[in-house]
């Protein structure tokens, strides 16, 4: 259980988050290459089909969900481990909308952006805040794991409709999503725009970013791929993934400090 905000009383409180550094924006683009590359290899290579992957995947997802709701601080393998099933649950909502019900991309994400932007309406009304540096209680963990939920979706939807619909393929449409993050970047770190908004905006460009390189590395030449396919490709980010996130278990180096209770409200 989180620490409640306590009124006015200066206690220290634990953030529930990493912070946000390079490392984490490192994880954050592996994490959602695996969750393109392990759906269709559950999916597909495992021959699970679209429907008991995603029971399967939801399964594990709320278990480790419940772990780190429980969770009293920040731990790096449990909140990436929750990341990374999140991208995977992400990706499997958007292809059983697409391919078992078959609502187009451009529905899908038009209500993806929807959805998340009523739950950054919802998130502010209640907490007048969406900053991820004061995850503090169990509403506003409940409120950054939905909207988190949402980008996964909407960055998977809009990365499909880019590679796919619109032709871009898999290497033009990672480049493409790169050099949109680059822009979100510099207009926080030249022209001083909002640190909340940008770092949002970031977040979901990064899903269809991964989500291209993971088609990239996994899909056969034939396709415009590299022909690594589905497993080779997530157990190499995923090693990735657990050999940064070792290193930051012991350095520390994405640790936030304690934040101050009246810095919060």
């Amino acid at each position: 259980m989180t620490t409640p905000l306590a009124p006015s009383t200066g206690r220290a409180l634990l953030n529930k988050v990493p912070e946000v550094t390079i490392w984490f924006w490192v994880i954050k683009i592996l994490a959602t290459t695996v969750g393109e590359t392990a759906a269709d290899y559950l999916n597909d290579t495992l021959g699970f089909g679209l429907t008991n992957t995603t029971l399967v995947i939801g399964a594990g997802f709320l278990v480790v969900l419940g772990l780190q709701f429980r969770a009293r601080r920040y731990i790096p393998p449990l909140y990436w481990a929750t990341v990374v099933l999140i991208s995977v649950v992400g990706t499997l909502i958007t292809d059983n909308l697409t391919d078992n019900l078959g609502v187009p991309l451009e529905a899908t994400t038009a209500v993806f952006a929807v959805a998340l932007g009523l739950t950054f309406a919802g998130w502010y009304a209640a907490e007048r805040t969406l900053s991820i540096h004061s995850i503090v209680t169990r509403r506003r963990e409940a409120f950054y794991w939905l909207a988190i939920l949402f980008t996964f979706a909407l960055g998977t939807a809009a990365g499909d409709l880019t590679a796919e619909r619109l032709g871009a393929g898999y290497w033009l449409s990672a480049l493409l999503f790169a050099a949109l993050i680059g822009a979100v970047a510099a207009s926080h770190l030249v022209f001083k725009a909002n640190a909340v908004l940008t770092f949002w905006i970031a977040y979901v460009l990064t899903r269809p970013l991964g989500a291209s390189l993971g088609d990239g590395f996994s899909q056969d030449k034939v396709d415009g791929g590299l022909g690594l396919g589905t497993t080779l490709t997530s157990v190499l980010f995923l090693a990735t993934i657990v050999a940064v996130v070792a290193y930051l278990a012991v350095s520390k180096r994405d640790q936030l400090p304690p934040v101050e209770a009246d810095a919060l409200r």
